[in-house]
Parts: C-alpha cells; sequence; structure tokens
C-alpha cells in the first residue's frame, strides 16, 4: 500500500512558544547593550560639550591674557535694584554676580546671546529696558514674569550634558558645568562684595585658602596655575536637580554652619535617608534661601548665569557625586562635590583642555580634616591638600606636579 503524506501548512502551538521564547531572549540579551551603547554616546557628546568648553577657555585667554572670570558684571551700589519691576529695570545691575559661563559665551559660537547680553535689552511684554550686561541672574522667576529678561532663561546646548535628563522650569537655564574653586570653602564666592571691592582681610582670606583655578571675582590666567596646567583641574560636570531630594542636586543645612574644620564633611550626613542612602530624609533641612523663590528654583544647575553657591561652582573635597553640604544656604561656603548622571563618576577639564572622567573611588584622603585657610582651626596656608589626589588636583599651586589622571 501507498501511504499518502500532507503538507504541513503552520506551526504547531509548542513550536510558536518556541520562537517567541527565543525571540524573548534575544531581546532580553540585546536591550541592555542598545542601552549602553546609547549612553556610550551620549557620555561621548557631554566629553565633546567640555571639550569645546575648554578650547573656549582657551580662546578667551589668547584674546585678554587671562581666563574668564567667576563672578563679575556691573557693581552693586547701595539701593539699587535688581530689576524685579518695570519702574527700576533701568536702572538694575547684575551685582558682580555673574558666572564664567557668561563671558565664554562669544567664544563658543553663542555670539547671538552675548549680543543680547553685552548690549541694553528690552523685553518685549513688558517694555521694561535692561543695561549692559541684565539684572542679577539670582532673580526668581515671579520677577521674570514681571520683568523678563530671557539671556537668563536661555538654556546653551554646549552647557548641558546628554545624559541629564532634567529639563525646563522651575530651571532658568540649566547647565551641567561648573567651575573648579579648590579644596577649602573658606571665601568660596571671592573676597569681593556685590560691588567688586575687596578690603584687606578679604584679599588675606583669598590668598589663603582660594587655591583654585578659578577664584571667585578675582582675575585669574594661566600663569597662576604653577601646578601645570595638565596636572590642574580647570571645571567639572554636575547633575541638574529633578525635583527630588538627590544629595547631589539638592543641599542640606550643616548642622554647625562651619564646614571648613575637622569633622567639617559629615555635619549634614545626619539629614541622609539611611534606607535611601543617596537622597535626604523627607524632615531634612535645606539650605534654603529666603525670599529668593522657594526652594524649588534653589537648586543644582539650575541657573547657568550665576557665579554664587550651589549654581556655578565645586570643590575637591568629598568625591564625586556625594553630598551638597552648605553653610547657612544655597548663596554661601559650602562642600560643593561634582557628579553626573554617568555610571560611577563624572568628566573633569583639566587646564590644558583635557576631559578626563573621574570615578567616585578616586583617592579622596583624609575626609574628616579641617581645610586649609586663615579662619580659626583651618589648616595653615600653604600645605598640601588633606583630600589627597583628589585635594590635589584642584589645587593650581600647592607643589602637587605628581597629581595625575
Amino acid at each position: 500500500m501507498v501511504k499518502s503524506r500532507s503538507n504541513r501548512l503552520g506551526f504547531t502551538l509548542v513550536e510558536l512558544l518556541v520562537v517567541i521564547a527565543i525571540i524573548g531572549v534575544l531581546v532580553g540579551l540585546l536591550l541592555p547593550a542598545v542601552q549602553a551603547a546609547r549612553e556610550a554616546a551620549r557620555r561621548m557628546s557631554c566629553s565633546n560639550n567640555f571639550k569645546q568648553i575648554g578650547l573656549g577657555i582657551h580662546n578667551y585667554h589668547a584674546a585678554y591674557n587671562k581666563i574668564p572670570q567667576n563672578g563679575t558684571g556691573t557693581n552693586f551700589l547701595v539701593g539699587t535694584p535688581e530689576g524685579g519691576t518695570v519702574a527700576n529695570a533701568p536702572t538694575a545691575t547684575n551685582r558682580y554676580s555673574l558666572s564664567w559661563l557668561v563671558g565664554l559665551t562669544p567664544f563658543i559660537e553663542q555670539q547671538a546671546l552675548w549680543e543680547q547680553i553685552s548690549n541694553p535689552y528690552t523685553d518685549p511684554v513688558s517694555g521694561a529696558r535692561f543695561p549692559a550686561m541684565g539684572p542679577d541672574p539670582r532673580r526668581s522667576l515671579a520677577q521674570q514674569g514681571v520683568t523678563g529678561y530671557a539671556p537668563w532663561m536661555t538654556e546653551v546646548p554646549s552647557f548641558r550634558c546628554p545624559s541629564d535628563p532634567g529639563v525646563g522650569l522651575p530651571a532658568q537655564g540649566r547647565t551641567n558645568y561648573s567651575a573648579c574653586v579648590g579644596d577649602s570653602a573658606q571665601q568660596i564666592n571671592g573676597g569681593a562684595g556685590d560691588n567688586g571691592a575687596e578690603n584687606a582681610a578679604g584679599a588675606i582670606a583669598r590668598v589663603a585658602a582660594c587655591r583654585g583655578f578659578f577664584v571667585s571675582r578675582y582675575p585669574a590666567s594661566f600663569s597662576d596655575v604653577l601646578d601645570g596646567l595638565s596636572n590642574t583641574i580647570c571645571a567639572g560636570e554636575n547633575p541638574s536637580d529633578l525635583g527630588d531630594s538627590d544629595i547631589r542636586t539638592r543641599a542640606a543645612q550643616s548642622t554647625t554652619n562651619n564646614v571648613k574644620v575637622a569633622t567639617g564633611v559629615q555635619t549634614c550626613d545626619v539629614h541622609i535617608d539611611s534606607a535611601r542612602p543617596r537622597f535626604w530624609k523627607a524632615t531634612f533641612t535645606s539650605a534654603l534661601i529666603q525670599g529668593q523663590g522657594g526652594d524649588a528654583e534653589q537648586r543644582r544647575g539650575f541657573k547657568w548665569a550665576h557665579m554664587r553657591g550651589v549654581w556655578s561652582n565645586f570643590t575637591t573635597i568629598s568625591p564625586p557625586n556625594s553630598g551638597l553640604c552648605m553653610e547657612t544656604n544655597y548663596f554661601n561656603s559650602g562642600i560643593l562635590p561634582p557628579g553626573s548622571r554617568h555610571q560611577g563618576g563624572c568628566h573633569v577639564l583639566m587646564g590644558d583642555g583635557a576631559v578626563k572622567f573621574v570615578t567616585d573611588s578616586i583617592e579622596s584622603g583624609n575626609q574628616q580634616s579641617a581645610q586649609v585657610g586663615n579662619a580659626a582651626n583651618m589648616l595653615p596656608p600653604g600645605g598640601q591638600s588633606p583630600y589627597g589626589l583628589w585635594g590635589a588636583l584642584g589645587t593650581k599651586g600647592a607643589s602637587e606636579t605628581n597629581a595625575s589622571l
């Protein structure tokens, strides 16, 4: 007898389930690789942004024989307004509070933005007319709503890291890059006041403690970097706040209001949530500045044009991605480590323009040590950094030439 063979026209249920299972396994294997590839591309783009900033600093120095000053602009005089109303906008000053990024704009292909800043600006809505160099960048969103100054609200792509998802209000122009001010919190905003004047005591303290590449409200140049441009950090990366209680983007207030003395670095640790050590407790004490737009507006990376405290500075005291700990408020001195949304560390820009990736585990010396300066209970001026390799990389003239990445 001849047996007939029927043609199979489809899959059996078992075969279909096997195929689906294999596809699921392949997707499970490939998805992390795709995500890793995307983050690698974002990290490369972030590094390229930083390189452009480094190139801009060198071009600025070639043009003016100094680096862009962190803390400059128009001087504050008693009775001078911040430009919060239409009536006082024409006489507003920026209180010598413009960050290092403002002067850098024409050197990173932001000439149009620089033209807006360096010339009188008229708000098209209110008709308020601001003088050249604009109002104080500390102004709140409420003030921006009355008399808008668009340059301070502009988000510059070159100042952003693609890995950082932060976007929009309540930030006024986000940034992911900060100036290195060294390994001491003393005089972190410079010895000069809002009028640009520096008294004798401020000058002495500045010389004693301000050992970073940038000295706020004071001119500096490459010739000041005695340890070598390739051995000294110029700027660092920082994450912008996402509206949560991340210890890297929202500052706690020191329990002693003094982070400069021995064990001062740990004076905010009591606020950390032990169950989630990357976040503050719900009951933590925020370093809030009253009358400056509320806590939601006072976060890391929220005002690219502002030179003070948490907005534009970082220190090489605590290692990357550690918590922000302020004396009194966000404007003042504090522990301001860099950080990022990358895994395991952050980028830093060296003085010679090279971009390096620093891990969270970088050797950072004695974290319970006092800092170098001339205030009570600080280490004497001129010594090597107590914060190991990390501290040495942040100082420009402490004879620590063996410090390199």
